[in-house]
């Protein structure tokens, strides 16, 4: 929880700076622009104190813009209304069909089976397994999902006739944080694993019409989360809490009854499974399907939403009516990340047509600062703030600031973009930062500076991956 006198504070501070600003006797840049700051300025100090829910910072464009003349409310309201917030709203049903009959759960634990039964492999088995869950489902959900059985796992050790020695200790600090850190990665690799992911893309088709497909950010995704997830492994097995000549016999047990306990693959199981597969092979191969049938013009959110009537609308038992997903399933949707998508969006848009854009873009272009030194410092910028505070309301705020400054250097906006977008999700260091290292700290098995020890050398070598991505790989593959 956020201190309680800063968030009265940011309550407060909030709108007492935007009409200052909208009160100055002189204007600051021009009197749009000046309108479009002191939005920004209120929505960042509740976005940063989290005075009240980022979700609901996220409305307040829909009311100020059209009284401040930024935008009409046709206009603001197009943008909660997205395509992009319509793909990730399909990507949620997915995942709450995937959580309610379990079949999340039994993928993690077939993964972990199958990695092996020495405490490495273990500890491989359930990043690898929390990882590829988040790519999918939320990585909160994922964190979730994995954390019982990791606990039961270090049980056995706890309850063995030596005691919780360090080995044991160091076992179960790289299985918390690996799982932790793991969520966070994990979901870089697609479009619909993270929030920025979908914000940057939103950002990109509505204000320069350049679209990235689900295949083409997995090229750049997937391979980010697997180098990601592995050196995380390599750091906390091999560098920071090893534990060699740990042995334990009886964690395969576990992890089979486990699996007995969900039977096997039922109807309901095999009926989401083949609804998601199908989503997938759209997804990946929706270019080439495109291609062959140019009529169809599939986009990745139309394969989104027919998915998401697909689960509503296709029985599992047609004789009983059965459905996987009722309408009443949607109340653990995560609704208010739809919300601030439109905001961001609208953010993006008012900085755009006030000129803030154009205005940022002209000085960067007028500095002396080299292309790679003003990437890195982006880059290391936004991965450390983003230890502070909400990923994707630091992405709805910077992104459109980034994309001025990629024009002022002259370079394509999507070289910056990505990696400083990808940044955000590599929130390793603090238990604040993310769901997933706020869930693992409450196990009592991580101590605050364990996790900062593993978490600062993961940041830096996530911000040397990055500034080798934006060097090398994104002029090769745009």
């Amino acid at each position: 929880m956020k201190n309680t006198t800063a968030k009265k504070i940011g309550l407060v501070l909030g709108p007492v700076v935007f009409f200052l600003i909208n009160k100055l006797p002189f204007e600051l840049l021009s009197e749009n622009a000046d309108a479009v700051i002191s939005v920004a300025l209120w929505m960042i100090i509740w976005w940063i104190t989290e005075a009240v829910s980022i979700s609901v910072t996220a409305l307040l464009p829909l009311v100020l813009f059209p009284i401040l003349k930024v935008m009409p409310m046709n206009e603001v309201g197009a943008n909660y209304g997205s395509p992009i917030v319509f793909l990730f709203f399909g990507g949620f049903i997915l995942a709450l069909a995937l959580e309610k009959v379990n079949l999340h759960k039994r993928i993690a634990l077939n993964i972990v089976k199958r990695t092996g039964t020495t405490p490495n492999k273990v500890i491989l088995g359930f990043m690898i397994a929390t990882g590829l869950l988040s790519m999918w489902i939320s990585n909160t959900a994922s964190t979730v999902v994995m954390l019982p059985i990791a606990l039961s796992v270090i049980q056995l050790l706890v309850d063995d006739e030596d005691g919780f020695t360090k080995k044991d200790k160091n076992f179960a600090l790289a299985v918390m944080l690996g799982i932790a850190f793991s969520a966070n990665a994990g979901g870089v690799a697609t479009v619909i694993g993270t929030p920025p992911n979908s914000v940057l893309i939103g950002l990109l088709e509505n204000e320069y019409n350049i679209e990235i497909s689900f295949l083409k950010w997995m090229t750049i995704g997937l391979p980010f989360s697997i180098i990601m997830i592995t050196l995380s492994y390599v750091v906390l097995v091999k560098l920071m809490f090893p534990n060699k000549g740990l042995q334990f016999k009886t964690s395969q047990h576990i992890i089979d009854t486990e699996i007995q306990k969900l039977g096997k693959l039922s109807k309901r199981e095999k009926h989401v499974l083949i609804i998601f597969g199908i989503t997938v092979f759209f997804w990946v191969f929706r270019s080439l399907i495109n291609n062959i049938f140019p009529g169809l013009k599939l986009t990745d959110t139309i394969i989104s939403i027919s998915a998401a009537l697909a689960i509503f609308a296709i029985p599992f038992n047609f004789k009983k009516e059965e459905f996987i997903l009722q309408w009443k399933d949607t109340e653990k949707l995560s609704w208010g990340i739809l919300i601030l998508f439109g905001g961001g969006l609208a953010l993006a848009k008012g900085m755009s047509s006030s000129g803030i854009v154009a205005i940022v873009s002209n000085a960067i272009a007028a500095s002396n600062l080299g292309v790679l030194l003003t990437a890195s410092i982006l880059i290391i910028l936004m991965l450390f703030m983003t230890e502070l505070m909400s990923n994707v309301a630091l992405v709805a705020v910077l992104a459109p600031v980034v994309a001025g400054i990629a024009i002022g250097l002259g370079i394509p906006i999507i070289y910056l973009l990505i990696p400083v977008t990808i940044a955000s999700s590599c929130a390793f260091m603090l238990p604040m930062a993310t769901p997933p290292n706020a869930i693992v700290f409450a196990s009592g098995y991580i101590k605050v500076k364990d996790m900062m020890k593993a978490g600062f050398i993961l940041n830096i070598l996530a911000v040397l991956l990055l500034i080798a991505l934006f060097e090398y790989i994104l002029p090769m593959l745009f």
